[in-house]
């Protein structure tokens, strides 16, 4: 890559729905992958910290050339077989780089690049300009194509696009200010991110050793988030929604991470402690009164994001 400039993803702050729907448009929050495209004679595609990821997703080739070239910021989804948003049947190509294994996974599991912003063209870039006009002049460049297209941007009121959005059994929205700039690498609330599931991300820093049929693999993951001070602190274990799969996978990689010195603070028993390096997400139903995860499931890795990053977030209760 050459003329195009490297751009940081803009990320969406936690919150309420706005007061005032005159001023935000609303668009529905995909449970995918962050990804920003340069799109010049050839697509490059790199992932919300910096990794390019084009190999593992060769499907979303056609949408270059670009003339004049230019940056878009979207997020890759899957398509489940009964057509839901599914992140866990992404989770097979994050890494894949194996040609004739991406083949066949992209055939099996659809993946679509839903293009929601437009961050450069040409020699300009456009992160100054409003969100309004950045979303007109994407929308005119007429990104529609079997793997891609833009996504589209609802009005409110916003209580009435989050309703749907829950009945279609998508995750949430987010909300954004019309006159918003881009601000590469930040997070801000001009972007809030509403969601109709408790989600969370969550470091893993040990695990429990398994009984019965997981007896000699993990029975359980040790989890943490960040304080306000940056403090990694337990936030409790998750047991349930692994596939047999899945838990080899997890072992192999947690195997290369063992510590002997305990990553955080916690009375948890028989643990093998791991380096917080790799960061998850689970679905739970509430925190409890000591800061721990209520019956949380697990949903799969998030390689797309740094442990640093992970913080306790609103539930979707809290509004």
């Amino acid at each position: 890559m050459t003329g195009l400039p490297r751009y940081a993803a803009m990320l969406a702050a936690a919150g309420g729905l706005p007061r005032d729907d005159r001023h935000w448009a609303y668009e529905v929050k995909f449970d995918g992958i962050r990804a920003l495209g340069y799109v010049e004679q050839t697509l490059r595609l790199y992932s919300r910290n910096g990794n390019e990821i084009t190999p593992a997703w060769p499907e979303f080739a056609g949408i270059a050339p670009g003339t004049p070239p230019f940056v878009v910021d979207g997020e890759i989804v899957a398509i489940a077989p009964d057509g839901r948003i599914s992140f866990e049947a992404l989770a097979p190509r994050m890494h894949q780089r194996n040609p004739a294994m991406i083949r066949s996974l992209a055939a099996a599991v659809p993946a679509t690049y839903l293009v929601f912003d437009l961050l450069h063209i040409g020699t300009r870039s456009l992160v100054d300009l409003p969100y309004e006009q950045r979303r007109g002049i994407l929308e005119q460049l007429g990104l529609e194509g079997r793997c891609w297209r833009v996504p589209p941007r609802l009005r409110g009121p916003g209580a009435d696009v989050l309703a749907e959005s829950g009945r279609l059994g998508l995750e949430g929205i987010v909300c954004k200010r019309l006159d918003s700039p881009y601000l590469p690498g930040r997070r801000s609330p001009l972007w809030t991110k509403v969601k109709n599931v408790n989600a969370q991300e969550v470091v893993i820093v040990g695990w429990k050793p398994g009984n019965g049929r997981r007896s000699g693999g993990i029975g359980s993951l040790l989890l943490a988030v960040n304080d306000t001070s940056g403090q990694l602190r337990y936030v409790g274990n998750v047991g349930t929604g692994f596939s047999a799969a899945t838990l080899d996978s997890l072992q192999a990689s947690l195997s290369r991470l063992r510590t002997e010195k305990p990553t955080v603070a916690a009375d948890v028993g028989e643990v093998v402690w791991v380096a917080p390096e790799l960061v998850g997400e689970v679905s739970f139903t509430e925190w409890t009164g000591d800061g721990r995860l209520r019956h949380p499931s697990w949903r799969g890795l998030r390689p797309d994001k740094a442990p640093r990053e992970v913080v306790r977030e609103p539930t979707a209760g809290a509004r």
